[in-house]
Protein backbone atom coordinates (compact mmCIF):
# COMPACT_ATOMS: atom_id res chain seq x y z
CA UNK A 1 0.00 0.00 0.00
CA UNK A 2 1.57 3.31 -1.10
CA UNK A 3 1.05 6.37 1.31
CA UNK A 4 -0.38 9.59 0.06
CA UNK A 5 3.60 11.56 0.14
CA UNK A 6 4.70 8.68 -2.00
CA UNK A 7 2.05 8.86 -4.49
CA UNK A 8 3.03 12.51 -4.94
CA UNK A 9 6.81 11.51 -4.88
CA UNK A 10 5.97 9.23 -7.88
CA UNK A 11 4.05 11.30 -9.77
CA UNK A 12 6.13 14.37 -9.26
CA UNK A 13 9.03 11.94 -10.69
CA UNK A 14 7.08 11.03 -13.51
CA UNK A 15 6.02 14.52 -14.98
CA UNK A 16 9.58 15.29 -14.64
CA UNK A 17 11.23 12.68 -16.75
CA UNK A 18 8.71 13.73 -19.76
CA UNK A 19 8.98 17.57 -18.93
CA UNK A 20 12.61 17.12 -19.02
CA UNK A 21 12.63 15.19 -22.15
CA UNK A 22 14.28 12.03 -20.16
CA UNK A 23 11.42 10.23 -22.29
CA UNK A 24 14.00 6.83 -22.14
CA UNK A 25 13.17 6.71 -18.28
CA UNK A 26 9.47 7.03 -18.78
CA UNK A 27 8.57 3.34 -19.59
CA UNK A 28 10.31 2.41 -16.27
CA UNK A 29 7.80 3.46 -14.23
CA UNK A 30 4.99 0.91 -15.59
CA UNK A 31 5.19 -2.98 -14.57
CA UNK A 32 6.23 -5.30 -17.46
CA UNK A 33 2.26 -6.27 -18.11
CA UNK A 34 1.00 -2.68 -17.71
CA UNK A 35 -1.73 -0.36 -19.35
CA UNK A 36 -1.34 2.69 -20.83
CA UNK A 37 -4.35 4.85 -22.09
CA UNK A 38 -5.17 8.61 -23.39
CA UNK A 39 -8.99 8.88 -23.93
CA UNK A 40 -11.17 11.98 -22.93
CA UNK A 41 -14.14 11.71 -20.31
CA UNK A 42 -16.70 11.56 -22.79
CA UNK A 43 -15.42 7.85 -24.35
CA UNK A 44 -14.75 6.98 -20.55
CA UNK A 45 -17.97 7.60 -19.45
CA UNK A 46 -19.15 5.97 -22.64
CA UNK A 47 -16.85 2.96 -21.32
CA UNK A 48 -15.38 2.90 -24.36
CA UNK A 49 -11.99 1.46 -24.40
CA UNK A 50 -10.42 3.03 -27.37
CA UNK A 51 -8.26 5.73 -26.76
CA UNK A 52 -5.64 8.42 -28.70
CA UNK A 53 -2.88 6.51 -27.23
CA UNK A 54 -3.45 2.78 -26.17
CA UNK A 55 -0.77 0.26 -25.18
CA UNK A 56 -0.67 -2.90 -22.60
CA UNK A 57 2.72 -3.82 -22.08
CA UNK A 58 5.58 -1.78 -21.12
CA UNK A 59 7.38 -3.02 -24.00
CA UNK A 60 4.89 -0.98 -26.17
CA UNK A 61 5.85 1.81 -24.06
CA UNK A 62 9.29 1.94 -25.00
CA UNK A 63 8.34 0.84 -28.69
CA UNK A 64 6.60 4.39 -28.60
CA UNK A 65 9.74 6.45 -27.09
CA UNK A 66 11.78 4.67 -30.05
CA UNK A 67 9.37 5.71 -32.44
CA UNK A 68 9.57 9.10 -31.10
CA UNK A 69 13.13 9.51 -31.00
CA UNK A 70 13.84 8.09 -34.51
CA UNK A 71 10.62 7.49 -36.90
CA UNK A 72 7.83 10.29 -36.32
CA UNK A 73 8.49 13.72 -37.42
CA UNK A 74 7.11 16.31 -35.28
CA UNK A 75 7.40 19.92 -34.55
CA UNK A 76 9.38 20.24 -31.72
CA UNK A 77 7.90 20.83 -28.09
CA UNK A 78 7.77 20.01 -24.84
CA UNK A 79 5.14 19.87 -22.04
CA UNK A 80 5.29 21.35 -18.34
CA UNK A 81 3.21 19.67 -15.76
CA UNK A 82 1.20 20.96 -12.89
CA UNK A 83 -0.41 17.94 -10.79
CA UNK A 84 -2.60 17.76 -7.80
CA UNK A 85 -2.34 15.86 -5.07
CA UNK A 86 -4.29 12.06 -5.57
CA UNK A 87 -7.06 11.40 -4.24
CA UNK A 88 -6.86 7.99 -2.84
CA UNK A 89 -9.68 5.43 -3.46
CA UNK A 90 -8.62 2.36 -2.45
CA UNK A 91 -5.47 0.70 -1.14
CA UNK A 92 -4.63 -2.58 0.32
CA UNK A 93 -1.48 -5.50 0.01
CA UNK A 94 -2.83 -6.11 -3.47
CA UNK A 95 -2.11 -2.26 -4.72
CA UNK A 96 -3.51 1.55 -4.62
CA UNK A 97 -6.61 3.01 -6.45
CA UNK A 98 -5.70 6.79 -7.13
CA UNK A 99 -7.03 9.67 -9.05
CA UNK A 100 -4.88 12.63 -9.85
CA UNK A 101 -5.84 15.98 -11.48
CA UNK A 102 -3.60 17.61 -14.09
CA UNK A 103 -2.69 20.47 -16.07
CA UNK A 104 -0.72 19.95 -19.23
CA UNK A 105 1.37 23.27 -20.76
CA UNK A 106 2.76 22.71 -24.39
CA UNK A 107 5.92 24.66 -25.38
CA UNK A 108 6.50 24.81 -28.87
CA UNK A 109 9.77 25.50 -30.24
CA UNK A 110 8.68 29.04 -30.88
CA UNK A 111 8.17 29.81 -27.60
CA UNK A 112 4.97 29.94 -27.88
CA UNK A 113 2.98 28.26 -24.31
CA UNK A 114 -0.84 26.86 -24.49
CA UNK A 115 -2.45 24.70 -22.27
CA UNK A 116 -2.42 21.50 -23.92
CA UNK A 117 -4.40 19.39 -21.85
CA UNK A 118 -6.40 18.99 -18.68
CA UNK A 119 -7.87 15.85 -17.09
CA UNK A 120 -6.95 13.43 -14.78
CA UNK A 121 -5.03 10.32 -14.08
CA UNK A 122 -6.70 7.40 -13.39
CA UNK A 123 -4.43 4.76 -11.71
CA UNK A 124 -3.84 1.46 -10.11
CA UNK A 125 -0.71 1.50 -8.62
CA UNK A 126 1.70 -2.05 -7.43
CA UNK A 127 5.02 -2.59 -5.44
CA UNK A 128 7.23 -4.61 -7.51
CA UNK A 129 10.47 -5.12 -5.93
CA UNK A 130 10.26 -2.73 -3.02
CA UNK A 131 9.30 0.01 -5.79
CA UNK A 132 5.94 1.63 -6.47
CA UNK A 133 5.12 1.41 -10.32
CA UNK A 134 1.87 1.73 -12.28
CA UNK A 135 0.42 -1.10 -13.05
CA UNK A 136 -2.31 1.05 -15.13
CA UNK A 137 -2.54 4.49 -16.22
CA UNK A 138 -5.56 6.24 -17.64
CA UNK A 139 -5.26 10.20 -18.46
CA UNK A 140 -9.00 10.89 -19.36
CA UNK A 141 -8.86 13.82 -20.98
CA UNK A 142 -11.62 17.10 -19.95
CA UNK A 143 -11.74 18.11 -23.70
CA UNK A 144 -13.15 15.61 -26.83
CA UNK A 145 -10.62 17.39 -28.58
CA UNK A 146 -7.65 15.95 -29.31
CA UNK A 147 -4.32 18.07 -30.69
CA UNK A 148 -2.83 15.78 -33.71
CA UNK A 149 0.43 16.55 -32.20
CA UNK A 150 -0.17 14.52 -29.28
CA UNK A 151 3.70 13.31 -29.70
CA UNK A 152 4.99 12.82 -25.96
CA UNK A 153 3.40 11.23 -23.48
CA UNK A 154 1.00 12.73 -20.73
Amino acid sequence: MADLLALCAFNAAYAQAIDNDALEQWPSFFTEDCLYRITNAENEREGLPSGVVYADSRAMLEDRIAALREANIYERQRYRHLLGIPVVESADAQGTVARTPFLVARIMHTGETTVFASGEYRDRFRQVGGKLLLAERVAVCDSTVTDTLLALPL
